[in-house]
This record gives C-alpha cells, sequence and structure tokens, in this order.
C-alpha cells in the first residue's frame, strides 16, 4: 500500500502496490492520511518525498474497487478520502515532492498536484485520462491542473484526455526540475535536503503566504505577508539566521 521511510530529515512515501500500476485505493488513502499525521508531530522530519514503486509512479484510482461500487453515494464516499487526503498534503506544514516516473495518470497525477514540487523522469507521461471514460477527475484535478498550467493547457488535458510527457511539462512549469531515466527519486532528495536546511517556521509561513495568498488581493496579501513576517522576526530561529550569516555557516533551525 504506502511504505514510509525516514532518511536524515526527510520522509519517503512511497506507494507500494507495483503489481496493480500503484493504484490508489481505500486503504493507501486511509495509510497516506495516517503517516501524514505521525509526519506532522516529528520535528526530525523537515520535508517529504512522494513517489511509487515498481514502473510507474501511480496508474490512477483502483478501478477494481470503483467496480465494486453498487452505488452513487459509494463512488462519493470514495472520491471525498482522495480529496480529503490529498488536501492534507497540499496544508501540510512541511514542504512536499513528487518524484514521478513512467506515468502519473489519474488519481496518481492528481496525488502529485498536491505536492508542492515535482521531479520526473524524462519521459514520463502525465495525464488525467478520466475523460476517455466518460467521467471527469473528481479528485483536485479539474481544479489544481488549471492553476499550474496555462487555462487552455489544463482544459486541453482534461478535455481530451490525453497526457503530456515530462519534457512538456517542464517546460509549462508544472515539473520542477527534469531527472535522467531512473533517477527521479535520487533528484528529488537533493532537492529535499536543500529544503531541510530552512528554518521550519519560515518554510510552513511560506507555504501559506502563496497558497492563501493567491485567494486574496494584492493589497491584502501584502498586509498577510507583513503581519506573518512580523511573527517570523520575533522567533529563535530568526536570531540564529542572523547569527549564522554573521558566522558565515549554515543556521541550526529548531522550529522555534
Amino acid at each position: 500500500m504506502l511504505r514510509v521511510e525516514l532518511r536524515d530529515r526527510i520522509a519517503v512515501l512511497t506507494l507500494d502496490r507495483p503489481e496493480r500500476l500503484n493504484a490508489v485505493g481505500s486503504k493507501t488513502v486511509d495509510r497516506l492520511t495516517r503517516a501524514l499525521g505521525e509526519i506532522r508531530v516529528n520535528d526530525d522530519v523537515r520535508a517529504l518525498i512522494v513517489t511509487g514503486a515498481g514502473r510507474a509512479f501511480s496508474a490512477g484510482a483502483d478501478l477494481g474497487e470503483i467496480e465494486s461500487f453498487t452505488s452513487p453515494g459509494q463512488f462519493r464516499a470514495f472520491v471525498g478520502r482522495l480529496t480529503e487526503a490529498f488536501a492534507l498534503l497540499e496544508d501540510f506544514p512541511k514542504p512536499s515532492i513528487a518524484a514521478v516516473h513512467g506515468f502519473a495518470f489519474g488519481g496518481g497525477l492528481e496525488l502529485a498536484l498536491a505536492c508542492d514540487l515535482r521531479v520526473a523522469e524524462r519521459g514520463t507521461r502525465l495525464g488525467l485520462p478520466e475523460m476517455k471514460l466518460g467521467v471527469l477527475p473528481g479528485a483536485g484535478g479539474t481544479q489544481r491542473l488549471p492553476r499550474l498550467l496555462p487555462p487552455a493547457i489544463a482544459k486541453q488535458m482534461i478535455l481530451t484526455g490525453e497526457p503530456i510527457d515530462a519534457e512538456r511539462a517542464w517546460q509549462l512549469g508544472l515539473v520542477n526540475e527534469l531527472a535522467e531515466p531512473g533517477g527521479a527519486l535520487a533528484a528529488a532528495e537533493r532537492l529535499a535536503a536543500g529544503l531541510t536546511a530552512g528554518a521550519p517556521l519560515a518554510l510552513a509561513a511560506g507555504k501559506r503566504l502563496i497558497d492563501h495568498g493567491r485567494a486574496m488581493s494584492l493589497e491584502t496579501a501584502i498586509a498577510y505577508e507583513r503581519e506573518t513576517v512580523s511573527v517570523l522576526f520575533c522567533t529563535e530561529d530568526r536570531t540564529e539566521g542572523l547569527k549564522a550569516f554573521r558566522e558565515r555557516r549554515p543556521g541550526e533551525f529548531r522550529g522555534r
């Protein structure tokens, strides 16, 4: 289902159903929700990576489980659980990176979209193919993708169901870094290591400012920014950061 490993200050969450191309079902979602709760209160973890075992990141939602539903209510509940888990990831106070290889389709891409950053191997395909099944993405895909891509490109992907490759996704800004085949996880770990060097309170505040500020007017968002950085000014990490800068050494941030 989902394997959790701690590597230095990084939690690596691996979708671990390679025989099902890491299809995301209820058990995986429940494990993801529990893992996020555990990592949230673990001060030793400063960043997390989401990846997949085997030859793909994820083929999407578990169609076998979906086909077992006998009522629209069951499907609505399933989609609701996915949506809630992905929202927890998006709002998580620690930065997250999706390390994508092979392909990320449907719910798999929606999971990657809920992460802060994305690394993908060259040749990886990313798509929302639900239109070809007569439905639409239901766990945030129709809303997150147009916020990360030009709306016309997002519409083309959603309305045709056709994927794009990692190179095109990188050109469009959906993917932050390209990796060579087999190198997505290592590239994500290097990126995460840079994030873990930051002050935890500032990292969490930076995420909030960017994500919440987009829904505000510029004037309101700048006022929100001013209040946030004023609070950070009073932290021990800010004192340590200035001291480290003057002493020409890396800061030793404690999240206080």
